[in-house]
Parts: structure tokens; C-alpha cells; sequence
């Protein structure tokens, strides 16, 4: 899943091929936590099954991978609905990580215009921003960007109409009900409000992505600049 990208909600859950040796899965109903640790326990049931090379937790989705192609991929597929409707589930005891946040300045150009649109001064922005406890709900996009979920509905806010070529690692964004920061530079299509200077992928680190599933991450206003 592209990192700017929303999950799509259906209600019921579908699966599709991704080429010849994979599979996605595609959870119905609501974008939460209990639908997510599903997922988790989806994914650690199905990288037992035979000929499956890996089985990748995505937000509300399970992508498997496989060491060749399947000889009957809706037999598989039928098997992955299954697994759902059975209603499986994961608690995992992540880790508690604190990340300090410069909100604004040039690290955050976009503040100021969250502010307007949402119609909330500044430093309610960050308040509400920086109150809640964000789980990780999945790794992807790229390397050590992470998938949270526990945005407040008062930042609920549509992608930028214009995407910036670029933005700096350490970006923290929001879009759509989530908010993310970006583990390297890359393009965005969201609204950068602050920058972090922690190391969200490091190859020479074990492990390399600083965050994992099932961890929870509290954003610690270090300053405002506006």
C-alpha cells in the first residue's frame, strides 16, 4: 500500500492475486485496532501453511507470498475468507516508544494551514495532535515507515491537492484519519506539521526498522515554531 494512500472499507471480505506468487486479502468493516490484531493473527497462521515464502501484515489487508505459483488460488483465497470469518486474534505487548516533535517551522511548513482548515488554533493542533497513544498497526511503503492508527477525528483532513515532490526523512504527516512519519525523503500528498529527528531505518541496526506491529508511539511536542 502507497503510503498516501487511504484503505478502501468493504463489507466483505475479497482477495485478488498480486502477479503469480502472490495473494492479497482484504479485511471488511471499520479502519481499528480490533480488525488490525486479526490481521496479526492472520498473518502468523498463514506463514505455516504450505508454499507460503512470508505472509505480510498491510493495514486492514494480508498480503502471502508464495515459493511458486498456486495450482487453485481461489481454494486459497476461500481459505484466507475462512481464516477471517473465524474471527482469530492477536494481542502483541509491543514497546512504548516516546518521539520528540519540533511542530512547525520549516520542518513542519503545513501547521499554520491545518490550523485554518480545521479551524483549531495552533497549539491545539499540537495538543490534539500529541494526546493520544498511536499504535502501530503495520511496516510498509517504505522501508521503516510505519501505519498508525488513533488519529482524532478533529484532524480527519483530505490529501493535499497538489503532492510535494519531496519531503524530508523525519516528515510527521497526517491525511485521511491517519498519521505517519516518514522513515526517508520521498514524495508526499500530505500535510507536514512537524519533523523528528529519530532514525526510523537504520540497514546496520538489528532490527532495522526502528518500529514494529503491535508497538504504540506517543509524539512529544519539543517545540512549536509558528
Amino acid at each position: 500500500m502507497n503510503m498516501h494512500s487511504v484503505p478502501a472499507i468493504t463489507d466483505v471480505p475479497r482477495f485478488s492475486l498480486l502477479g503469480l506468487t502472490a495473494i492479497i486479502f482484504e479485511a471488511p468493516g471499520a479502519f481499528d485496532l480490533d480488525h488490525q490484531r486479526r490481521i496479526w493473527a492472520m498473518a502468523d497462521i498463514a506463514a505455516t501453511w504450505p508454499n507460503v515464502r512470508e505472509a505480510v501484515p498491510g493495514m486492514t489487508n494480508l498480503s502471502v507470498l508464495f515459493h511458486k505459483p498456486l495450482a487453485d488460488p481461489q481454494d486459497f483465497g476461500g481459505k484466507l475468507v475462512e481464516l477471517w470469518n473465524r474471527g482469530v486474534s492477536k494481542d502483541v505487548d509491543g514497546r512504548n516508544i516516546d518521539i520528540p516533535i519540533i511542530y512547525g517551522g520549516e520542518g513542519g511548513p503545513h501547521l499554520q494551514e491545518v490550523s485554518e482548515m480545521t479551524g483549531l488554533c495552533v497549539d491545539d493542533v499540537v495538543a490534539i495532535h500529541s494526546a493520544p497513544t498511536y499504535p502501530v498497526y503495520a511496516v510498509g511503503s517504505h522501508a521503516g515507515y510505519c501505519y498508525l492508527g488513533g488519529l482524532d477525528q478533529r484532524l480527519f483532513l483530505p490529501r493535499r491537492s497538489v503532492p510535494l515532490l519531496s519531503i524530508p526523512g523525519g516528515s510527521l504527516s497526517i491525511a485521511g484519519h491517519q498519521t505517519g512519519v516518514s522513515a526517508s525523503a520521498g514524495p508526499s500528498g500530505w500535510h507536514t506539521i512537524g519533523s523528528a529527528k529519530a532514525v526510523f531505518f537504520d540497514p546496520h541496526r538489528d532490527p532495522p526498522s526502528l518500529l514494529a506491529p503491535g508497538d504504540t508511539i506517543r509524539f512529544h511536542p519539543e517545540k512549536v515554531l509558528v
